[in-house]
């Protein structure tokens, strides 16, 4: 929780004047029963009706001046705990968008959601609690205690054996409870994890009619999570009666005490009163203490849970944005890079790959081996193999989604480590296997790839990405609304704006992951027709499961359990690789023609 508390430091006005009224308040508070006691004393025993309306009046000025400084109290601490949880999410969020895929798929999407969301809201709570009661509670327990001694230190003894035993009860309920809630808060993240999973999934449940036993799932995490929950709240609920039982023993001996001390001439019947007073005022703040510690233990379990994801660190290392990764290449490469642009077919390699070996994060083999090729700008780049193969892996590595764990990834003679991110990754246009489009319109999504992107590029990326004509029949055009995800278009549809976003910032690479699997394949042909007219010229690597969509590529990778199992053109490939010859077979006639 204290690395978290950074980001109060720009309430710190406001995280001491929220306690301060708070204590001002309890210090009015603590007057009241002596004015009681007065009332008592003087205005009923003697028949004073002055003192009577005086000090009424008195409790009446205690009461507002008391309201004034609570709802002053409560506004700094609601603004404070806001802003805590503002800054808190923003820093969350940012903090995740450093990390890596490796870090991303080790932590789970559902849990950074839960922890984005209920543990900020949480901590936010707690933060805004503490602020109001963690002093006055205290403060009026202390207070009340102090005050009986200024009245009777004998019976103020009751005040001395029952403050401990309460406190003994409540923060060892606290202790006992805390990691409990972590374990539920865990629960929490199972059931929000399978949710999410129906609910993006819904139409494969409803497939393979598996609705029974996704609602089986769902009904057995939340079970578990229920009884995670009702076992820490039994715990938490023998607070309340535990300490009811302890006050009221104690009222019942203080009532005792003090009739015998009244008796005996020591005290005075409204001083008794004012010691009821106090141990009733002990008692509602030590329940509200008691709620305070339940949610402050629940608050410092989501704390814990949100530090551990600042604790992550990514495996991604940046250098400096001031630092020039061109400055990696020597005169020597610089001067080669300059004939490159100017000499085509002598150029150096815009991507190598020199013996890369990639392990995923907690996996027990390695799962690409031994990748070494170069590529040409302007190429086209082929690569295709079974499922599982680490086609997609291989073209992860380029913009650094995930880094080498042996070898080295260069683009223009440069490692990708020496690049800053956003200087890699701008010269990298990247379409994923899965078509991801954001609730919005066409036009709002096209401005994800260049935010300056004039109307005349984006119609530029869609006649090359073969979406103009749809984008064109839809109402509003580029102003067209597209749904969450993209569920008001079809795959197609989705596959071919994810490309033209991918365009519109004519990028130097443009990586296609198996991105036109929807498509047709006179689509298919067109699209690739389309890129390779481009007048930029980008390296292209086009990776897919289709000999259709590589066969034309000026190099083609065939990938085989995660080791390059042959490389070359499509007629030497089906002459010397049979591991692409069994693909292109299976696919197509034996005279060549579709099947």
């Amino acid at each position: 929780m204290k690395k978290l508390l950074v980001y109060l430091k720009d309430y710190k006005k406001e995280t001491i004047l929220a306690p301060l009224f708070k204590m001002l308040e309890a210090s009015f508070e603590l007057l009241v029963p002596l004015v009681m006691a007065q009332i008592i004393d003087t205005g009923i025993a003697q028949r004073d009706r002055g003192i009577i309306v005086k000090m009424g009046l008195v409790m009446i000025a205690l009461g507002l001046i008391g309201l004034i400084c609570s709802i002053t109290a409560q506004f700094f601490a609601a603004k404070a705990a806001v802003g805590f949880s503002t800054g808190l999410k923003h820093a969350l969020f940012g903090h995740i968008q450093k990390l890596s895929f490796s870090e991303m798929d080790t932590i789970g999407t559902s849990t950074l959601i839960t922890r984005m969301t209920s543990d900020v809201n949480q901590v936010q709570s707690g933060v805004n609690l503490v602020l109001r009661l963690f002093l006055r509670s205290p403060f009026i327990v202390f207070g009340a205690m102090i005050m009986a001694f200024t009245i009777d230190v004998k019976a103020a003894f009751v005040f001395v054996v029952t403050i401990p035993l309460l406190c003994i009860v409540v923060f060892g309920i606290m202790l006992f409870t805390m990691p409990l809630y972590k374990k539920v808060q865990a629960g929490l993240d199972r059931i929000l994890g399978i949710t999410r999973e129906n609910l993006t999934g819904a139409r494969v449940v409803r497939a393979f009619n598996k609705e029974e036993a996704e609602i089986g799932r769902f009904r057995e995490g939340n079970e578990n999570l229920t009884k995670m929950q009702m076992f820490v709240g039994k715990i938490s609920a023998l607070m309340n009666p535990v300490t009811y039982i302890i006050i009221n023993g104690a009222v019942i001996v203080l009532i005792w005490t003090g009739a015998v001390r009244v008796e005996n001439g020591y005290i005075t019947q409204g001083e008794v009163v004012a010691l009821v007073n106090y141990m009733s005022q002990i008692l509602v703040e030590l329940i509200k203490l008691a709620n305070l510690i339940i949610t402050v233990t629940k608050a410092l379990a989501c704390a814990n849970r949100i530090e551990a994801v600042f604790e992550t660190k990514s495996s991604l290392v940046s250098p400096q944005p001031g630092k020039d990764a061109g400055a990696a290449l020597s005169g020597e490469d610089m001067g080669t890079g300059a004939s490159r642009r100017g000499n085509g077919g002598t150029a150096s390699p815009t991507v190598s790959f020199e013996h890369v070996c990639l392990t995923y994060k907690n996996a027990g083999a390695e799962s690409l081996t031994d990748i070494h090729f170069q590529v040409r700008k302007g190429q086209t780049v082929g690569i295709i193999g079974g499922t599982g193969s680490g086609k997609s892996s291989v073209v992860n590595m380029i913009p650094r989604f995930y880094d080498a764990t042996k070898g080295r990834v260069l683009v223009d003679g440069v490692d990708v480590k020496d690049y800053t991110l956003e200087e890699l990754r701008g010269k990298i246009g990247v379409v994923m296997q899965k078509a991801v489009l954001f609730k919005g319109t066409i036009r709002e999504n096209l401005l994800w790839g260049k935010e300056d992107a004039t109307e005349e590029e984006m119609w530029r990326a869609l006649e090359i990405s073969q979406s103009k004509e749809f984008v064109e029949t839809k109402d509003g055009g580029l102003d067209a609304k597209v749904a969450q995800a993209g569920k008001n278009l079809s795959g197609g549809q989705k596959q071919r704006l994810t490309i033209a976003r991918a365009l519109i910032r004519r990028p130097e690479i443009l990586i296609l992951d198996d991105s036109a699997s929807a498509l047709d394949f006179a689509t298919d042909a067109k699209l690739r027709k389309a890129i390779r007219e481009m007048e930029e010229a980008p390296t292209v690597f086009i990776v897919s499961q289709r000999a259709a969509s590589i066969q034309y590529a000026d190099s083609i990778i065939v990938m085989d359990d995660g080791e390059i199992a042959g490389m070359g053109t499509h007629s030497q490939l089906m002459e010397s690789c049979e591991v692409y010859k069994e693909i292109y077979d299976s696919q197509f006639k034996k005279e060549g023609q579709a099947s």
